[in-house]
């Protein structure tokens, strides 16, 4: 019986420690393009606990932790610890279990009263999004292509590809891009300039249609995380 127990008890104290090693779930929020009349915070509920989140439009959130496992995430305008009392219509998300890391794009909907935005996800996991890689999301009705440092890039209309690293190290690359309408063949310049690699960070870039300008604009947002300290040996 003691022996039985003792191998009971390896086996907890074993669970414990792996579980404790488990890195906490990550959340940055981007309300790309979002308008002045839109709230500045939110409220975003994981099932368990509501925290205030900041809704930049011109650069990522700070990280905010979220609990591992299955989740529905809701925006809510207030403070909420009674799952029954989300409204229906609260904008959600699911997350798989297997996300460890994610991105909430939130773009504008004025027309849900309950918090004006709609939410998509995106993976940010390091296996799907790597370290110097840039995610490029085309939102317009454009084909857009060029050279982005040492990388060709075609982009089909309302499409996203992730490229790889621009450069081999930090240092300055050129960009030359350039977009064709869905009514005709001709190629317009769309950008052309340089760009800064950092190869400890990531990278989301968007190509977004802005009402009465011509040419598309890209915007784009770089993820840098500091790296996670060591733990001292004994």
């Amino acid at each position: 019986m003691p022996c039985r127990i003792f191998y009971l008890l390896l086996g907890f104290f074993l669970t414990f420690a792996q579980a404790e090693k488990t890195p906490p779930r990550t959340c940055r929020i981007l309300f790309l393009d979002g308008p002045d009349s839109a709230p500045d915070t939110l409220h975003l509920f994981d099932g368990i606990r509501s925290q205030e989140v900041d809704l930049p439009r011109m650069n990522l959130s700070k990280i905010y932790t979220l609990p591992n496992g299955p989740l529905t995430l809701r925006f809510v305008p207030k403070a909420i610890t009674d799952p029954v009392a989300i409204p229906g219509k609260a904008p959600s998300v699911s997350v798989a279990e297997t996300m460890q890391d994610i991105y909430l794009l939130l773009t504008s909907d004025p027309g849900n009263e309950i918090a004006p935005v709609k939410v998509q996800l995106i993976n940010a996991s390091t296996e799907q999004l790597k370290l110097g890689q840039m995610l490029w999301f085309n939102l317009t009705t454009h084909q857009i292509g060029g050279v982005v440092g040492r990388q060709k890039m075609v982009l089909a209309p309302q499409s996203r590809s992730i490229v790889d690293a621009p450069a081999g190290r930090s240092e300055d690359y050129s960009i030359n891009l350039g977009y064709r309408r869905p009514d005709n063949d001709v190629l317009y310049p769309l950008c052309e300039t340089k760009w800064h690699h950092d190869p400890r960070s990531r990278s989301l870039v968007f190509v977004i249609a802005e009402q009465g300008i011509r040419t598309p604009r890209v915007m784009a947002f770089p993820d840098y995380r500091e790296a996670p300290e060591k733990e001292s040996g004994p």
